[in-house]
């Protein structure tokens, strides 16, 4: 018996990672990619990636009834267009015999042109329930899982831990000796001994007690007196330097 036989009507989960390395038919802007997926009368297309570009990601599931005698289905990867037609990428036919085999299938499969040249690669991700020999199920045990190893703690060393304490003196950041005492330090200049403290000397030019002056100042000398004005006669018009009356009486 096939173990592929008895798949009509099962089904079949197939999930649209992304696209890798797609032909660009863009020139300016980036391309909107999408993905289709057609197995006999039935078809699927994606969301549009916008400004996918060359690397779109989707990551959307389908569900496909499967039919007995059909094992491939195609995918055809489109650039999505507002005002023209939508370009084509390129295309593929993606093979079932290894998911309904092992019930598990991720492959990157090749896409084409029109041509027949490399356009890029399409990810797909399935899954199918009722496989015969699903893939990880064999005749090699699988690893034990992992316990982690249980440490005790021997009794000597928890009797000696914590270590005791032990108490050392600080060590002194001076000598141990000390210097000889010399009576006389000027005598023996090999001995760094600081000179003793100098007076300052005193100033060359010592100031001068200050005295200020009497205040208040004494006053200014009067003012000189200026000569009197000269003063107006007594009567105008003055007397007459000769005898007799002013004005002379009139003659007749």
């Amino acid at each position: 018996m096939s173990t592929t036989a008895g798949i009509q009507g099962q089904l079949l989960e197939v999930t649209v990672v992304g696209c890798y390395k797609l032909k660009d038919t863009e020139w300016i802007s980036r391309q909107d990619p999408y993905v289709c997926l057609e197995y006999a009368n039935t078809k699927f297309r994606t969301r549009t990636c916008t400004d996918g570009g060359k690397n779109p990601i989707f990551q959307e599931k389908f569900v496909f009834s499967l039919i007995e005698g059909l094992r491939e289905f195609n995918v055809i990867v489109w650039n999505s267009n507002t005002l023209t037609y939508d370009d084509f990428i390129g295309s593929g036919r993606v093979q079932l015999q290894k998911v309904l085999a092992q019930g598990y299938d991720d492959t990157a499969w090749s896409l084409q042109t029109k041509s027949g040249r490399y356009a890029g690669e399409v990810r797909l991700v399935m899954h199918f329930a009722n496989a015969t020999h699903k893939a990880g199920q064999g005749n090699t045990p699988s690893a034990p899982p992992y316990v982690a190893p249980q440490y005790s703690q021997s009794p000597a060393f928890a009797a000696s831990y914590p270590p005791p304490t032990t108490t050392y003196p600080a060590p002194s950041p001076y000598p141990s000796y000390a210097p000889p005492s010399i009576p006389n330090p000027a005598a023996y200049p090999q001995y760094p001994y600081p000179p003793p403290p100098q007076q300052p000397a005193a100033h060359p030019y010592p100031s001068q007690p200050y005295s200020p002056a009497p205040y208040p100042p004494a006053p200014y000398p009067p003012p000189q007196s200026y000569p009197p004005p000269p003063q107006a006669a007594p009567f105008y018009p003055p007397a007459a330097p000769y005898p007799g009356t002013y004005p002379p009486p009139p003659y007749y």
